[in-house]
């Protein structure tokens, strides 16, 4: 496996300024071998300064071991070597030195004019070279040799070493490019998963919202009249047992309902079980409102169970889920279960998208449940109003008799309904209101627009 980045960087160690240790022995081993070569030109360096020949030698091989810095300091161990050009020696030294300075980091114009330095540099000394070697009758050749013999040994001296070094050095420069990319990239791999992760949780606990406001909705209703028949049935079980027993059909047909669409909402929750975990995600969402809207327009087909409760959509054909055509029969559901309730509807009716009218059916029921429970024998009046963008509602009751108030049926609250009333209506871009009237009863008005 290859590594990148920090842990790249990390996985490289070596003495002082190398990053690996194989570097370190390569830059000794052409150290040495640059000290061997100007040792060896020391002796006729020093045999033609006129000084001892371990002079010369000690010089060289001094000089010659600056190329272990090469890769530290370039700029002085090329400057090395053109120093020591005119004594004829450091060749090894020169060219490494200016292969380093073309791949390193340096600016162009240091690298331009040290090679050119070194360029003059060997241009003199090979014209002087060959000059004194054609003049002590060494060589007998034209005097084209002269220049041309020059040139050729400077340009191959410096040419080459700075054409491949500034090719390598391009090279490095790119793979690090390439590195940093990588390195970014996996950046933004973790960020993207750290994101994921997030939304994931959100969608989670948006899905867990939406199935309590599903089941809240569509089984709470249900079960408060059924809290609510039971109470009556058992004030009246002894006074008019016909009436009790009516009752008591009532409450089992909304009971026998309300286990149905419990049983299909957790059925929908359990069905992924074996499937892929991509699908288990998505299904809860748009499964759960379906089962419940599906069960929710079943209705029983006695008169009792439509006429008490008996679903709170009994107008829901299809499984589609409750709309506003609806609301006529979830009051009369109201009123057989001893509340007076009274509609009022104004501006021409119309049909709205599906989710704008189940929402505002929702907030209807909900409003209704609450008035069962806490305000029970309440009057209660409902408005709805189809405007030119809008549909609005509003349920009100006022306040409930002292004598009603005493023998209602105490229903318990989660104090969720206000809650996922509210949440609906925002989600639709729309308005939510709620609170006690001046008269003592309560209000709940909601706006959504029809677009």
């Amino acid at each position: 496996m290859t590594t990148t980045g920090e842990g790249h960087a990390a996985a490289r160690g070596g003495p002082w300024w190398w990053t690996r240790w194989r570097s370190a022995v390569l830059d000794a081993g052409l150290a040495a071998g640059s000290a061997a070569e100007c040792g060896a030109e020391g002796v006729r360096f020093a045999r033609d300064a006129g000084i001892p020949a371990a002079v010369g030698v000690v010089f060289g091989v001094l000089a010659g071991s600056t190329l272990i810095v090469r890769r530290k300091w370039p700029i002085a161990v090329v400057l090395v070597s053109i120093a020591i050009t005119p004594a004829q020696m450091g060749y090894v030294m020169g060219i490494v030195g200016l292969y380093t300075l073309a791949a390193s980091e340096l600016p162009r114009r240091i690298i331009g004019a040290l090679a050119g330095m070194s360029f003059l540099g060997m241009l003199i000394v090979m014209f002087v070279r060959v000059r004194q070697d054609m003049q002590h009758g060494t060589w007998e050749l034209g005097d084209w040799f002269l220049p041309f013999a020059s040139i050729t040994t400077a340009v191959g001296m410096t040419a080459p070493p700075v054409l491949l070094g500034m090719y390598v050095g391009a090279r490095r420069r790119l793979m690090e490019s390439l590195r940093e990319r990588a390195d970014s990239l996996e950046r933004e791999l973790q960020l993207l998963a750290e994101r994921a992760e997030e939304r994931a949780e959100w969608a989670r606990g948006e899905e867990r919202t939406r199935i309590a406001r599903e089941m809240h909705d569509v089984v709470a209703h249900r079960v408060s009249l059924m809290v609510v028949h039971a109470a009556a049935l058992q004030a009246a079980a002894r006074k008019d047992p016909e009436k009790a027993v009516k009752n008591a059909a009532l409450v089992g047909d909304m009971g026998r309902q309300a286990l149905t669409e419990l049983r299909e909402m957790l059925g929908v929750l359990r069905s992924g079980d074996g499937r892929d975990v991509r699908e288990r995600a998505a299904v809860p969402l748009v499964a759960v409102a379906a089962a419940a809207a599906a069960a929710a327009s079943r209705v029983v087909g006695d008169e009792g169970g439509a006429g008490g409760a008996g679903g709170e959509g009994g107008g829901e054909g299809g499984g589609e889920g409750p709309c506003l055509s609806d609301v006529d029969e979830l009051l009369g559901q109201s009123a057989a279960a001893g509340m007076a309730v009274d509609l009022s509807v104004e501006g021409e009716s119309r049909s709205y998208a599906a989710e704008i009218e189940q929402t505002a059916y929702r907030v209807v029921q909900e409003a209704l449940t609450n008035v069962h429970k806490h305000a029970a024998g309440a009057k209660t009046h409902v408005r709805l109003a189809h405007r030119v963008s809008e549909i609005a509602m509003q349920v009100e009751n006022e306040p409930p008799p002292e004598l009603a108030a005493a023998s209602a049926a105490r229903l318990p609250s989660g104090g969720n309904g206000l809650v996922g009333m509210r949440e609906r209506v925002l989600a639709l871009g729309g308005v939510f209101v709620s609170g006690p009237t001046d008269a003592g009863g309560f209000r709940v008005s909601a706006v959504i627009p029809a677009a």
